[in-house]
């Protein structure tokens, strides 16, 4: 009994050890990272891959005052050395098991980050990351993070990696920290349908105060838009447009609307609400007792013999006069992409009373531009 308690002991032991040097990390040393078309020098940009490093948990990091020690005392030679044999006689003294080296370099407009991990005891290059990027040299630390976790085959957010390195994708505060200089205005054109009450009175003749027309209208304006918000997968947007409606019929309909906006910046999806102020003609009148419309001045009390017993009421009348009317705007759309060019498609909805409703779709076009 005795003996198999001592071996059950050993063996136990064995297990415990080797899981502990299973799960110990590797030793990784990290030295200048080259730089070239940056403000920040090769130390600088070392400690900045340094970190990022840490941040995986896959090694443990040599501490940068450590390794300044170990370098100092043995009287090593870092500056410029970025090559194989240079970074493995050194790997040695440092007694560490991995070096990274790289080069964080700027070309035209883009900037190409580069990694290779080499392997101290077998003196060789274990893996090598190249990435191409943007533009975007204030999001360097992003980058630096983002190739690290491809070498080292962790999952990497798609998004971000989108943001950074596709050159159309939707503006957003890190491809396009200057939100606001951004401007997306461009014109709008599309259609206006009237139904109910009001789609009844367009399609009466005129000498009954409708307007002799079909309810659908073609409509045209600008959109002037400024971006308010832009963090994270939003950008919250002010948007003033001025329209016209019915030209193509022979009316002129002016309308503005001032909306508040919403657009997610991954798939161009936005919702906007706001007032609709439109100008049309409408008169006083009153319904009588066959239903039929009449402008409140055709009533003669001297004729009729008694005040008029309707009720009297305003409304839409190709007879009376333009006045100001108010609603409430709802719309959602979404921005198509070709190139740098952008295509907004947008459906709306302005509740009326009586079912008098308006709806109608609307698209546009402009390009990324910067004032």
């Amino acid at each position: 009994m005795k003996t198999k308690f001592t071996a059950l002991l050993i063996m136990l032991c064995f297990v415990l050890t080797n899981a502990q040097e299973f799960n110990q990390k590797s030793t990784i040393a990290v030295l200048d990272i080259d730089s070239k078309g940056f403000t920040l020098d090769p130390i600088q940009m070392g400690n900045i891959t340094r970190v990022e490093l840490d941040k995986t948990g896959a090694f443990e990091v040599m501490d940068k005052y450590d390794v300044d020690y170990l370098v100092n005392k043995n009287g090593l030679e870092i500056n410029s050395c970025y090559g194989k044999l240079c970074l493995i006689e050194i790997g040695k003294v440092l007694k560490t098991e991995k070096i990274l080296a790289g080069s964080v370099e700027l070309y035209g407009e883009s900037i190409i980050v580069t990694f290779r991990l080499i392997d101290i005891g077998t003196e060789s290059v274990e893996k090598t990351q190249v990435m191409e990027y943007l533009n975007l040299r204030h999001q360097v630390q992003l980058m630096i993070g983002l190739t690290l976790k491809k070498m080292l085959d962790i999952p990497i957010d798609q998004s971000l990696e989108a943001k950074l390195t596709k050159k159309f994708d939707y503006d957003n505060a890190i491809n396009n920290p200057g939100a606001d200089q951004l401007n997306l205005s461009g014109p709008r054109m599309g259609i206006t349908v009237f139904s109910g009450e009001i789609a009844k009175i367009y399609k009466t003749k005129e000498s009954m105060g409708g307007f002799d027309a079909m309810p659908v209208m073609f409509q045209f304006g600008y959109q002037f838009e400024v971006k308010y918000l832009n963090e994270g997968n939003f950008q919250a947007l002010f948007e003033f447009i001025p329209a016209i409606t019915g030209l193509d019929q022979g009316f002129f309909i002016p309308s503005i609307n001032i909306l508040n906006g919403l657009r997610h910046n991954q798939n161009g999806l936005e919702f906007a609400f706001g007032p609709n102020l439109t100008l049309t003609k409408s008169a006083e009148g009153y319904f009588d007792e066959n239903d039929d419309w009449n402008l409140a001045s055709d009533w003669n009390p001297e004729i009729e013999g008694q005040e008029n017993p309707f009720e009297i009421e305003k409304r839409l009348d190709s007879r009376g006069e333009f006045r100001l009317k108010s609603g409430f705007l709802f719309a959602l759309g979404k921005t198509f992409k070709s190139g740098r060019l952008n295509i907004p498609v947008n459906a709306f909805f302005v509740p009326g009373k009586r079912d008098s409703h308006r709806f109608g779709i609307s698209m546009g076009f402009n390009t990324t531009k910067y004032r």
